[in-house]
């Protein structure tokens, strides 16, 4: 099965043909940095971050762009209710922004340009738009003329005349009065007095919203990309409007592929601040929800359709991640170091193993999940793959408890293991990440294994010195925190994770 994309534009699944073989270029819209990073963020980037691993994984060379709009309307009310700058508050919240986003092992985009930054490539494009007379100034602002561009609805399939006037919000009131077509929409608004400003062509004032991501996509990327991302309420206006400048400023079509996200729900209800549901990454992870149950929260459900987040649906997550997150465990319980099996880091992007040795049963399951990922991103279909992979690890990790793994059958150990590696490799391209976090009715502890080592080398010196009560006392220590120590002949101890 070849891959395949739903794309917005076209709106039918089309098989995915690059511009240029083997290699992808993305654009994805960024956040406003006048706040925290919510919710409808996080389900949004969660689902290309995992586009962009499985692109990899699959061979391609991918360049993901992701912008910062750090000049705006809030980002100018909210610097100002703080008695701040608009340049303290946007790299405040960018730095926070990006603590999210490592938190939740999002990749880091290839490169993160900002509307400021870019204010010389914003101006040009807007005069080339003059230059073909499809844009026009008026009493220091510059717009768009809407009815010069004859594909203009083509990405949301509404007409003209049924546009809705000021959409999102992102025009001045004052703006309308100086617009020949009240749909026509704002490249370059005029700045209030005591506003910030940036010097133009046709005074002081800031770029609009939608002209932003234009200029960024053409310094970053070039004329025409492979896919353009976003969610599903920037289909208009903004992508509407990209769409609309940059094929007429370039002659070319801006993007091959328009995916769109679907929005989340809390409880039924459309997530939103007016509605008193609205939450941020930040306040959920200080909740106590782990990283890796939110991204496996976010994956259950296709990138398109909604996400209802309730509390039910979170504890069932958290319950399935901890049982995945077991066997993804499997390989260092038994503290077996990563360079023996050829351990797979989870904390950036894979490509795809060549050389593995593989069951029939596993080699379909490694096809499956291809399968599923290939259907425009069916993470859920890919999950189930990972928990049927996993089921095996379990059985071997009950039997397991209470043996030595020196003395069982290494044949069958390396069954398991190679069944271990895959799924560790699978689920890397999900992103899912192993937490070494062993759960006991007294104690939490994030393993640390230098510190285990440090303690196991004062029992063997307590031994030694006779001091059994310190020796017994640091087993049980550990013990009570799911360590379990193993005693070797000459005086060598190994430790392994407790299991459940």
């Amino acid at each position: 099965m070849s891959l395949k994309f739903t794309n917005t534009l076209s709106k039918k699944k089309e098989d995915f043909i690059t511009i240029n073989p083997n290699q992808v270029k993305i654009y994805c819209c960024g956040v406003t940095v006048y706040d925290l990073c919510h919710l409808g963020h996080a389900r949004s980037y969660l689902n290309w971050d995992v586009l962009r691993r499985f692109l990899i994984w699959k061979g391609f060379e991918v360049k993901f762009v992701q912008n910062f709009t750090d000049i705006d309307d809030k980002i100018i009310n909210r610097a100002k209710r703080e008695g701040c700058s608009t340049d303290e508050l946007s790299e405040r919240n960018i730095d926070e922004f990006h603590k999210d986003m490592d938190t939740l092992s999002i990749l880091r985009p290839s490169s993160m340009p900002r509307a400021t930054k870019c204010l010389h490539q914003i101006i040009n494009f807007i005069e080339e738009l003059e230059q073909k007379k499809v844009a026009y100034s008026s009493n220091g602002d510059v717009y768009f003329s809407v009815d010069k561009h004859k594909n203009y609805g083509k990405l949301s399939g509404r007409e003209i005349e049924n546009q809705i006037d000021n959409a999102a919000g992102r025009l001045k009131i004052n703006q309308e009065e100086s617009k020949k077509n009240s749909l026509d929409f704002a490249l370059w608004k005029k700045s209030k007095s005591g506003e910030i400003s940036y010097s133009s062509p046709w005074g002081n004032g800031r770029p609009g919203w939608h002209i932003e991501c234009s200029a960024m996509v053409k310094q970053e990327l070039g004329e025409s990309i492979d896919i353009h991302l976003g969610g599903s309420d920037l289909i208009f206006p903004h992508h509407e409007n990209e769409i609309a400048q940059s094929e007429a400023c370039n002659g070319k079509e801006l993007a091959k592929y328009w995916l769109h996200n679907g929005m989340v729900n809390v409880g039924g209800e459309k997530m939103s601040k007016s509605l008193g549901n609205f939450t941020t990454i930040r306040a959920l992870l200080e909740e106590g929800i782990s990283p890796m149950t939110l991204r496996f929260f976010v994956l259950q459900t296709n990138y398109r359709k909604p996400l209802d987040f309730t509390e039910k649906a979170l504890k069932a997550a958290s319950k399935g991640w901890e049982r995945l997150n077991k066997c993804l465990s499997f390989g260092h319980i038994y503290n077996i170091k990563a360079q023996d099996i050829n351990g797979i880091k989870l904390d950036k992007a894979i490509k795809k193993s060549i050389n593995r040795e593989l069951d029939e049963n596993s080699f379909k399951l490694l096809s499956d999940f291809e399968k599923y990922m290939d259907d425009d991103l069916n993470t859920s279909g890919a999950l189930s793959i990972l928990f049927e992979l996993s089921q095996p690890i379990r059985k071997y990790i009950n039997f397991l408890k209470g043996k030595d793994i020196n003395e069982v059958e290494k044949d069958e150990l390396n069954q398991v293991f190679n069944k271990w590696q895959l799924l560790s490799e699978l689920a890397g391209v999900l992103g899912l990440k192993v937490n070494l976090k062993q759960e006991s009715t007294k104690n939490k502890l994030e393993i640390d294994t230098n510190k285990i080592e440090e303690l196991i080398k004062k029992r063997s010196l307590a031994k030694a010195n006779k001091d059994f009560l310190i020796a017994d006392k640091i087993r049980t220590d550990l013990r009570n925190i799911g360590i379990e120590l193993i005693d070797k002949p000459k005086g060598l101890t190994e430790w392994k994770l407790l299991s459940d």
